[in-house]
């Protein structure tokens, strides 16, 4: 009988500061996650319009490009993105602006309020297609 090889989940993580992308990254990579650090704007956008990557966590306040015109150009500019996009934040924003992300992201988190280990449970219930 021959075994079924599973591919691993690929996660592009978009975080520019460097304690809490290794900190994500060492958490999914122990759970089984395939995970690519991009610390700019510039870089999250071209490794994550390659469409190979399952999840993208996308902080919002990120250099050169803003997380948020990141997630409007990858919603606009790549067809088909298989993608779920996760916004992650300590970004305080009011009610209009957080339901504007929310409506372009499949899912919002804010960094302060979640571990690592919680944010893998979290990645572990996405439906992915």
């Amino acid at each position: 009988m021959s075994e079924v090889s599973t591919q691993p989940i690929r996660v592009l993580c978009v975080e520019d500061e460097r304690f809490i992308g290794e900190l994500y990254k060492r958490s999914l990579v122990n759970a089984g996650y395939d995970v690519t650090l991009a610390r700019d704007g510039i870089d999250g956008f071209e490794q994550a319009k390659t469409n190979t990557y399952d999840i993208i966590l996308l902080d919002i306040m990120i250099p050169e490009i803003l997380g948020i015109d990141v997630l409007k150009k990858l919603r606009s500019e790549v067809p088909n993105l298989k993608s779920k996009i996760i916004i992650t934040t300590n970004l305080e924003l009011d009610e209009k602006a957080r339901e504007g992300i929310e409506k372009e992201a499949d899912a919002y988190l804010i960094k302060a309020e979640i571990t690592p280990k919680q944010l893998v449970e979290f990645l572990d219930t996405l439906k992915l297609t």
